[in-house]
C-alpha cells in the first residue's frame, strides 16, 4: 500500500501523546514489528549474535525432532516450524548471511537422520524430500545475491550439504530427477539464472 502524502501529512499533525497511542497499539497488533523495532532501537544483541543463538537453536530442535523421524510427515511439520522461526530472524534482523547459513545448516541437521529416513518406504519420505531439494534450490537463489565475500564459508555449508545428499541414495536420484545438478553445491559453480532456471523446473511439474 502506498500512502498519499496527505494521508503522511495528516499523520505529520498527530500530537506526541496520540502519535505514542497510535503506535503502542499497532505494535500491539504486529508483534513482528514489535520484534523487529525491540532489536533496532535498543536490544543489547548484534546480528551475529542472534544468529550464534538460532544455530544453536536450530540444531537443537532438529534433534529433539529426530526421535519423529519414523512418522516423516510430523517430522516435516517441525521442520517447516523451525524453517519459519529462521524466516523470523531474518525479518527481524534482516540478516542476509544468516538466511542462507541458517537453511544449510537445518537441512545438514535433518540429513544426520539419512540411515534412519533412508530405511522408511520412498512415498512416506517422498514430501520431505522435495521440500529438502526445494530448500537447496532457494539457498542456491540466495547465496547468488550474496556478497562473494561469504562464499567461502557458505561452501562449507554446501559441502556438507552435498556429502549428505549422496549418502542418501534415493534423495541423491530425486535431485537429479528434479534438475539439481550437485556442481551448483560450490559458490561460483552456482548458474548466475539460478532463479529462472527453478521457475523453468517447477513449470515443468517437478520439485513438487
Amino acid at each position: 500500500m502506498e500512502y498519499s502524502k496527505e494521508f503522511k501529512a495528516a499523520l505529520s499533525a498527530f500530537s506526541g501523546p496520540e502519535k505514542d497511542k497510535l503506535i503502542f497499539r499497532l505494535l500491539r497488533k504486529d508483534k513482528l514489528l514489535s520484534k523487529k523495532l525491540y532489536f533496532e532501537l535498543i536490544d543489547p544483541e548484534t546480528t551475529d549474535d542472534k544468529r550464534n543463538s538460532m544455530e544453536d537453536h536450530v540444531e537443537e530442535q532438529v534433534l529433539l525432532a529426530s526421535k519423529y523421524v519414523g512418522n516423516a510427515k510430523y517430522f516435516l511439520t517441525i521442520v517447516r516450524k523451525i524453517s519459519a522461526e529462521i524466516t523470523e530472524h531474518v525479518k527481524i534482523t534482516t540478516d542476509k548471511f544468516g538466511e542462507v547459513s541458517l537453511n544449510l545448516l537445518l537441512i545438514n541437521k535433518v540429513l544426520e537422520n539419512n540411515s534412519d529416513l533412508s530405511r522408511q518406504r520412498f512415498d512416506n519420505v517422498y514430501k520431505l524430500y522435495i521440500y529438502i531439494i526445494n530448500k537447496v534450490f532457494k539457498s542456491l537463489i540466495l547465496i547468488k545475491k550474496l556478497d562473494e565475500d561469504y562464499w567461502m564459508e557458505i561452501d562449507e555449508y554446501l559441502r556438507d550439504t552435498q556429502n549428505k545428499l549422496l549418502e542418501n541414495h534415493y534423495l541423491q536420484k530425486l535431485c537429479i530427477n528434479n534438475g539439481l545438478d550437485f556442481n551448483w553445491l560450490e559458490c561460483d559453480r552456482i548458474p548466475d539464472n539460478i532463479d529462472q532456471m527453478m521457475k523453468d523446473i517447477k513449470s515443468q511439474g517437478f520439485l513438487r
